[in-house]
């Protein structure tokens, strides 16, 4: 009897590791920011990080749920202020095309900390050679997802109805499906976009989170960042 007890114990104990294992997002690439190498792909599909920066721009790690997070720059008013952005190689691994895409990042951002733009994570530029994005926009910072075609120009961003500058951890997600774009904020949809169901992204930009490089008009993320993932189907 004994033995038959045990045995559903551990049976429920590795179900319920496999649940939350399948919960948990691996994919494609996946950064926790934690143990010695905090910038590495714990995916171990390769896709580490390196910093580049200017002005003497550099984050610091704090802690966050057991582990630890990134903490960006704070708002600087007078140039030359400081820089920074961690990017990925290009590879063609983290273009979704036509596939769906998801995408995603914990922060934390104070009300102070708010710009007219701050990217979370992207590959690619609007302008050219098409895009995936995570920004928070705005005195309200209210997050945003975006993509654009390699063919056309056409911005389409699902913006949350919410803002996350209240000084809280807030998850973050993007998900494309077909002409679907939704972005969700703690697990709840908060925006969606239409899209053309051809749209593809497909470029040779490397991959980059908090900001587009280390040159002046970055898009500076200024506030907290951890556990940021991309899976493409």
């Amino acid at each position: 009897m004994f033995r038959r007890v045990l045995l559903c114990a551990l049976s429920l104990v590795v179900a319920g590791t496999a649940t939350a294992a399948a919960a948990r997002p691996t994919g494609t690439a996946r950064y926790d920011f934690d143990g010695p190498a905090p910038l590495a792909d714990v995916t171990g599909h390769g896709h580490d990080l390196s910093p580049v920066s200017r002005n003497g721009g550099t984050f610091r790690t704090v802690p966050h749920n057991g582990g630890t997070a990134l903490a960006f720059p704070p708002p600087c008013q007078k140039e030359p202020c400081p820089r920074i952005a961690l990017r990925a190689p290009a590879t063609s691994q983290l273009n979704p095309g036509r596939r769906p895409i998801r995408f995603g990042a914990a922060v934390r951002l104070a009300a102070d900390q708010t710009t007219k733009g701050e990217n979370v994570l992207q590959k690619g530029y609007s302008i050219r050679g098409s895009q995936y994005k995570l920004q928070i926009d705005g005195l309200a910072g209210r997050p945003s997802c975006v993509l654009v075609d390699d063919r056309r120009p056409d911005i389409h961003a699902a913006i949350s109805s919410v803002g996350v500058a209240d000084d809280n951890w807030h998850t973050l997600e993007c998900r494309r499906r077909g002409p679907r774009l939704t972005i969700l904020v703690d697990d709840v949809p908060r925006g969606r976009a239409t899209l053309p169901a051809d749209l593809s992204v497909s470029n040779r930009i490397p991959f980059s989170l908090g900001g587009k490089g280390s040159f002046a008009d970055n898009d500076q993320f200024q506030g907290m960042l951890d556990d940021v993932w991309v899976e493409i189907s």
